[in-house]
């Protein structure tokens, strides 16, 4: 089973790489660009096929090392 699992970070916290990436979009000539958040995304392949095992699986994965819950949040996509 495969899945994605986006982590991003959660609203109020300080995001200076997406401030980078909004300084150089405009550096670049990309005027419209309002504001810009970064984030990860992690494509995992899973062996089990119960999808409720295999998300309870990724929601552990998330709280124990994808992501830092204190800052971020996580979006989990099983396909």
């Amino acid at each position: 089973m495969k899945a994605r699992v986006i982590v991003t970070l959660k609203n109020g916290v300080l995001d200076p790489q997406g401030k980078a990436i909004e300084g150089a979009l405009g550096g670049l000539g990309f005027g419209d660009v309002g504001s810009v958040r970064q984030g990860k995304v992690f494509d995992v392949e899973l062996t089990g096929s119960d999808k409720d095992a295999v998300k309870a699986e990724l929601e552990q994965m998330c709280e124990k090392l994808l992501a830092n819950t204190v800052i971020e949040n996580y979006a989990i996509e099983i396909a």
